[in-house]
C-alpha cells in the first residue's frame, strides 16, 4: 500500500542545529526485504541518510495513514534500474546517464503503524514491521483492562467506537479499532483500565 497506493511520503531526519527536517520522497519499490526510495548525491538529504542511517515517514490517502521509522542502508545502484522502470515519470527527471547522480536507500528495518478512519464509525488499526527490530517486541501498546473490573460498563459508555467488549467479566478493548483516547481509563472508578507501550 505505500509503494502502490499512496507513493508519496513525508520522510523526516534530523537537519542542522539538530532540529527535525521533513521533506517529500517518493518510495518506489518494495520486496520482501525491504521499501526502496533514491535521492541525488548532492543534496542534504542525502548526507542526512548518509550520517544518521535512520528515517521516520508518514503517508496518507483517501483517510487510511501510515507512520513508519527505522533503519535505512544506501545501497549504490542496485535496483535503480528495476526503480525507473516502475516508476516512468523519473526517466523524465533524469533522462539518460544523468541517473547516475542518484543513488537507492533501503529502508530495511523498521516499526509503525496502519490507521484507517474511511468508516468514521468503525477506524482500524495496526502494527507493521519490517525485518527484524531489534530484539523481538513483547510490549504491547494500547489501553488494556485489568481485573480490578467489576463489569460497571461505564468505559463502554465513553468510548468513541464502542470498541470495549463488556460481555467479560473483565472488559476487552478491541487494539484494532482503539482510538487511543484513554476515555476509558479517565472514567473507570476502578482505576483497571492502564496504558501500555
Amino acid at each position: 500500500m505505500l509503494v502502490e497506493d499512496i507513493h508519496s511520503t513525508i520522510v523526516a531526519t534530523i537537519g542542522a542545529g539538530g532540529h527535525p527536517q521533513t521533506r517529500a520522497i517518493d518510495m518506489m519499490l518494495w520486496d520482501e526485504k525491504g521499501v526502496y526510495f533514491l535521492t541525488a548525491k548532492g543534496k542534504a538529504f542525502y548526507t542526512q541518510l548518509m550520517e544518521q542511517q535512520y528515517i521516520a515517514l508518514c503517508a496518507t490517502k483517501d483517510k487510511k495513514s501510515i507512520s513508519l521509522h527505522g533503519r535505512i542502508r544506501n545501497i549504490g545502484s542496485e535496483k535503480l534500474d528495476e526503480i525507473f522502470e516502475k516508476n516512468t515519470y523519473m526517466q523524465q527527471i533524469y533522462p539518460g546517464n544523468t541517473r547516475d547522480a542518484l543513488e537507492v536507500f533501503q529502508l530495511y528495518e523498521a516499526s509503525g503503524g496502519f490507521f484507517d478512519i474511511s468508516d468514521p464509525s468503525h477506524v482500524m488499526r495496526d502494527g507493521i514491521v519490517i525485518g527484524q527490530i531489534g530484539q523481538p517486541q513483547t510490549v504491547e501498546s494500547g489501553y488494556f483492562v485489568g481485573d480490578p473490573c467489576t463489569g460497571c460498563e461505564l468505559c463502554y459508555s465513553v468510548c468513541p467506537q464502542k470498541c470495549i467488549d463488556i460481555s467479560a467479566k473483565a472488559a476487552v478493548i478491541d487494539q484494532n479499532r482503539c482510538l487511543h483516547c484513554g476515555r476509558c481509563a479517565e472514567s473507570c472508578p476502578e482505576q483497571a483500565i492502564e496504558k501500555r507501550g
